[in-house]
């Protein structure tokens, strides 16, 4: 199969996990780059940041209008992960790409598990944010972000989902403002390295991941809170199986 067509696959996977999600893309997106693509972890992370920021920005758009995006939340993640996302995405280059790959499973890992808990949100309840906790918490996924070249979403999800008590579908829009911002902040720390991006395979990658983020967010609609949570963790737990099992072999 064509590198085209595949990247064309996987921008569609990637898009609709986004879309419906509010998560997932890079988790998604830099497997697929690395393991159908070709790419190595350092410039597949730098790709799968170009394309998620693109996707998240046109799946928030989409969440923005139907009132799924708590801003004042989002923006509070979003400005505490800006300096560590930064800081981060320079010295991501330093650590051995066994150390990267077997960190980002473990970190896909640890937040299945939690998406697997029970929410504690009431259904109707809108939750009062607390200032301190949510710039804690964005802080700390803002250097996961450029650490790992992940836009964060499936670390925002669960984290305003338990921590916050959001419902599930004001997490997955809230999510989107703090993947856009965490990943603008990380890709500019790596101008460098976007001179190596085969970009005739990430134009076609990132087209279709905004294709499918329009859909994703239709699919949303139809599905319930619980069964996106339960579906976003078994995404995320065999990706994590996978890449760990790779970084140890």
């Amino acid at each position: 199969m064509s590198a085209l067509i595949l990247a064309l696959i996987a921008g569609a996977v990637v898009g609709l996990a986004l879309g419906a999600l509010g998560g997932g893309g890079s988790v998604l997106a830099v497997p697929a780059l690395i393991y159908l693509l070709g790419f190595t972890p350092a410039a597949a992370t730098t790709a799968g940041l170009i394309i998620v920021t693109a996707t998240s920005l046109t799946a928030l758009y989409a969440h923005a209008r139907t009132g799924d995006v708590r801003w004042k939340a989002g923006a509070l993640f979003a400005a505490a992960g800006i300096l560590p996302a930064a800081a981060a995405g320079a010295a991501a280059s330093r650590l051995p790409q066994p150390v990267l790959t077997a960190a980002f499973a473990a970190i896909a890992a640890l937040a299945a598990v939690k998406m697997l808990r029970p929410s504690r949100a009431s259904p109707g309840q809108t939750p009062v944010v607390r200032p301190a906790k949510a710039a804690g918490t964005g802080a700390g996924l803002g250097a996961l972000t450029g650490l790992l070249g992940v836009g964060g979403g499936f670390l925002a999800v669960p984290a305003l989902v338990t921590v916050l008590a959001f419902e599930m579908q004001a997490a997955v829009g809230t999510s989107l403002l703090v993947i856009s911002a965490n990943s603008l902040a990380s890709l500019a720390t790596r101008g460098a390295t976007t001179a190596g991006i085969d970009w005739a395979v990430i134009g076609p990658f990132t087209g279709a991941a905004i294709l499918g983020a329009w859909d994703g967010k239709r699919l949303a609609a139809k599905i319930t809170g619980p069964l996106l949570q339960r579906t976003f963790a078994i995404v995320l737990l065999a990706v994590a199986a996978f890449m760990l099992i790779d970084a140890l072999t």
